[in-house]
C-alpha cells in the first residue's frame, strides 16, 4: 500500500552551471541529466516535461524558495525549461524583501552555493547499478540552499569568477617575470 505523495529534494551546486549577475539575476542548471547524486538518484532527460507543461497549462510557475521553506519565497523564476543538459532556470532574487536581500548577500559572499529542486516522483525504476532512475517528476520548486547533493555543478558569481581569473593571470605574469629575471641573472654570472 502506497502512502500519500511526498515531496523530495534534489540538490545541485552553482558554478559554471549557475551564475549570479548583479547580485540578483540567476541563470543556469538546477538539475543535470544522467549524473548520479549523493542519494543514488539519476534524473533522466525528459523527466520534467509533463510537469512543466501542466504548470504552464494551469498558469502556475515553479517557485523560488529559501532552503525549501514555503513560507520564504525569495524571488521568481522567469524561465524554467529542459534542454539536452538538464533543467535550465533563469530568475531574479527579490532584494526588496529581507530574505531576498539576505540571500543575495550570502550568495555574493560565497556562503550559499547550492540549488535544490523540490519534487514528487511520478515514475522511476532501478538501474542495474542500483541507482534510482527518475523518469518523470512533478516539479514544485527550486530553492537556494546551503548543502547541495549534486557536486557536479559549482557556484561562482560572474564578477567573482572574473576576479579570480584576473588574480590567477596576475600571479602567472609575476611568476613569468621572476623566471625571466632569474634566467637573465644566470646568464650574467
Amino acid at each position: 500500500m502506497q502512502g500519500p505523495p511526498r515531496l523530495e529534494h534534489k540538490f545541485a551546486r552553482f558554478g559554471e552551471d549557475l551564475s549570479l549577475k548583479d547580485a540578483t539575476e540567476i541563470s543556469g542548471y538546477a538539475s543535470l541529466f544522467g549524473q548520479t547524486d549523493q542519494g543514488g538518484d539519476v534524473v533522466v532527460r525528459g523527466a520534467y516535461t509533463a510537469s512543466l507543461k501542466a504548470l504552464q497549462d494551469q498558469g502556475r510557475t515553479v517557485k523560488m524558495l529559501w532552503q525549501h521553506d514555503p513560507a520564504q519565497p525569495i524571488g521568481v523564476w522567469d524561465e524554467v525549461r529542459e534542454d539536452k543538459r538538464g533543467l535550465y532556470v533563469k530568475g531574479r532574487i527579490l532584494t526588496a524583501t529581507p530574505k531576498g536581500a539576505e540571500a543575495a548577500a550570502l550568495i555574493g559572499a560565497g556562503a550559499i552555493d547550492g540549488l535544490s529542486i523540490g519534487y514528487r516522483t511520478v515514475k522511476s525504476s532501478r538501474g542495474q547499478d542500483g541507482t534510482r532512475q527518475l523518469a518523470e517528476v512533478e516539479l514544485w520548486e527550486v530553492s537556494l540552499v546551503t548543502f547541495p547533493m549534486l557536486p557536479a555543478a559549482r557556484v561562482a558569481g560572474k564578477s567573482s569568477a572574473l576576479d579570480a581569473e584576473a588574480d590567477a593571470l596576475r600571479a602567472l605574469a609575476t611568476g613569468l617575470r621572476q623566471i625571466t629575471s632569474d634566467l637573465k641573472a644566470g646568464q650574467q654570472s
